[in-house]
């Protein structure tokens, strides 16, 4: 087995477990490469001097590692988008962050879940992607996005208005502070904060969501994934944020956004005892209320 480490920094408590993480991987005499910033953050805190080989690009893992291990929350998960792209490679999230929707295996579950991988005890489930297409070629080669597209006023000035078609058909103008288009997994990201329905994985369905809309009639719409979103933007300002997950760029009112679902899905590993209902339940602590 060819093992990808991708990583952010972490709180000093959770070094036991990530070196254990490595001890168990060498153990099983499986072969490592370390993304090369984060195992200049690991030498100094971990024993790891006898792992040497490294990665920086897509172009690096794409037909030379089996399966790549995220260590962070899901904003660490949704970096290494960029680096797996559409080369199909399993993801597996180690939670050192809050929330971990998408980074789901907890510390003391670590050594517990590489087993499960080494005796194939694992299911692979895909996460639908969305795609931005613009005659300016806003995010270059990473145009796509695992949560959500947003668009939003820059600055503190007034709403602006977003003129929304879903293929050819007319929509709405929402006059507001922004719009989220989000995917099943980003429903449960910004869109679910600015009141956006919560949709399992393998649902084949975008969501429009408002951002703080001034005519509190408008809801979120939730809309096929196999049609075609194009935003046209105005308002008294001259420059917007354009988003892809984490990513942001600035764009004027000359430029039209057009979402359409990418040709390729995300692998995200999980464990015979990892699913999403559980996850979510956890996450929102559905339950513990006694009057439930």
């Amino acid at each position: 087995m060819r093992v990808g480490i991708y990583g952010r920094s972490f709180d000093d408590s959770f070094i036991p477990n990530i070196q254990e993480l490595f001890d168990t991987l060498m153990a099983f005499g499986w072969s490592v490469s370390i993304y090369q910033p984060f195992r200049s953050y690991l030498s100094p805190r971990l024993h790891i001097d006898e792992l040497d080989n490294v990665f920086n690009k897509h172009q690096d893992i794409k037909d030379s590692i089996d399966v790549l291990i995220c260590i962070g929350g899901d904003g660490t998960f949704l970096e290494t988008i960029n680096i797996v792209r559409n080369s199909g490679i399993p993801i597996l999230g180690i939670n050192t962050g809050r929330l971990g929707f998408l980074a789901s295996t907890y510390k003391e579950n670590i050594v517990n879940v590489l087993n499960s991988i080494k005796d194939n005890k694992y299911r692979l489930q895909t996460r639908s992607m969305l795609n931005l297409i613009t005659e300016e070629q806003l995010f270059g080669e990473d145009n796509f996005a695992l949560n959500e597209l947003t668009v939003h006023k820059k600055d503190s000035s007034s709403m602006i208005t977003i003129h929304t078609y879903i293929g050819d058909l007319y929509l709405n103008s929402y006059w507001a502070d922004g719009l989220i288009v989000a995917t099943p997994t980003g429903s449960t990201a910004y869109s679910l904060s600015c009141g956006g329905p919560i949709m399992v994985p393998g649902a084949q369905d975008y969501v429009i969501t408002p951002i703080a809309p001034h005519n509190l009639n408008v809801r979120p719409v939730v809309v096929p994934d196999d049609r075609t979103i194009r935003l046209k933007i105005e308002g008294r300002g001259k420059e917007y944020l354009c988003s892809l997950d984490s990513r942001s760029v600035t764009i004027d009112s000359a430029v039209e956004l057009t979402i359409k679902k990418a040709n390729f899905q995300i692998n995200v590993i999980q464990t015979e005892n990892q699913n999403f209902l559980n996850t979510i339940r956890n996450k929102m602590m559905w339950g513990l209320d006694r009057r439930n």
